[in-house]
């Protein structure tokens, strides 16, 4: 399946899922999350789910992360759509946040921090495939941004449906990810 097939069948997939539903699989993304180990964690970059996308709610790991690594920093992208660039903010229960043009939550104000700093991106998603690559809203903001982190960095989706065979049209440029996570399985790439 093509990307632009993929996006208009996952959205519509997300839809169809009730509230009552959404919150029973996101404990379990939770649950499986749990699982993995973060000793050597010092920095996070989440993001803000998009309630009307229905994305899965990754501010549940992300506050557990936080638990279980008290030291962390966890920083938020803020994007540029004249560019098309994207950064990662700092971020503490002081920051403020607004809502952008694309319905992005993002920090208003902070620190930009450097992406070799990252240990861990939660990326966003619509659809992913057995290979890892994943199919996202289509502006690229999170493949160039991942280009500029360490090889080490680790790259986890999260996704209430298990992966599709092959996206047919991805390019050089995707960056696949490290592990997906859905609510039944992990998987490692």
């Amino acid at each position: 399946m093509t990307k632009k097939e993929i996006r208009q069948l996952f959205k519509a997939k997300r839809q169809d899922i009730s509230d009552q539903e959404k919150l029973k699989l996101d404990d379990l993304l939770l649950i499986q999350f749990q699982q993995f180990s973060f000793d050597s964690t010092d920095c996070l970059l989440s993001y803000w789910p998009i309630e009307h996308h229905k994305e899965p709610n990754v501010t549940l790991a992300t506050r557990f992360l936080h638990l279980m690594v008290p030291q962390l920093q966890i920083a938020y992208p803020v994007t540029n759509p004249l560019n098309q660039n994207m950064d990662a903010m700092i971020v503490d229960e002081n920051t403020n946040f607004n809502t952008n043009q694309l319905g992005i939550t993002e920090p208003i104000d902070g620190i930009i921090i450097n992406p070799a700093s990252i240990n861990i991106v939660f990326v966003p998603l619509l659809a992913f495939d057995e290979l890892g690559y994943r199919v996202g809203y289509g502006k690229g903001y999170y493949d160039r941004y991942l280009a500029k982190c360490p090889s080490n960095t680790l790259k986890i989706g999260f996704s209430y449906f298990e992966p599709i065979a092959q996206i047919t049209d991805k390019d050089q440029f995707d960056v696949p990810l490290s592990y997906c996570i859905t609510p039944q399985h992990i998987y490692e790439f």
